[in-house]
């Protein structure tokens, strides 16, 4: 049975939708080597953080894909031989085709091009980012109470 969202919830979720556009109107033209070494948290050391909303946002997605992961599914993508670390923590959300099963949805960790590789002709300074990191959590506040308390996405997704 789907469940009905509150109206805040709602507002909530338009409100990411518009920071999310803007953020990728600021990001234009930025590219990525789609190596998927970003998605491999063993291996960068780095793993996103998820708010509530943006995790409510992430799970409209996977609704749209099937309903769960690719990992929970047994599609997600396996350990690269070649990577020489003990536990890649591969993102539940990449498929074995190396392609984000939610990539429209994803949460802003995703969105911001970290990647040494990555290209950008106008990079987000420290600054920028801590401002937008603080709109998400402003929204996130008034999404849900303690909502701005970011959890790694590997906790924060239900793993079935």
């Amino acid at each position: 049975m789907k469940r009905r969202e509150e109206p805040h919830e709602r507002e909530a979720l338009a409100a990411l939708a518009v920071l999310y556009a803007e953020l990728g109107e600021r990001l234009a033209g930025s590219t990525c080597p789609a190596s998927t070494e970003c998605c491999r948290f063993g291996v960068t050391g780095r793993e996103p953080y998820v708010t509530s909303v943006e995790l409510a946002y992430l799970e409209r997605g996977i609704a749209r894909s099937g309903g769960k992961t690719p990992q929970a599914t047994g599609k997600g993508a396996r350990p690269l031989p070649v990577v020489t670390v003990k536990d890649e923590r591969i993102c539940p959300l990449l498929r074995a085709d190396n392609r984000c099963a939610a990539y429209d949805f994803r949460p802003f960790g995703c969105r911001t091009f970290f990647c040494e590789r990555a290209e950008s002709p106008r990079p987000l300074g420290q600054q920028e980012i801590n401002a937008f990191v603080r709109r998400v959590k402003d929204i996130a506040a008034r999404h849900r109470p303690g909502g701005d308390q970011g959890r790694p996405l590997t906790r924060a997704l239900p793993t079935g």
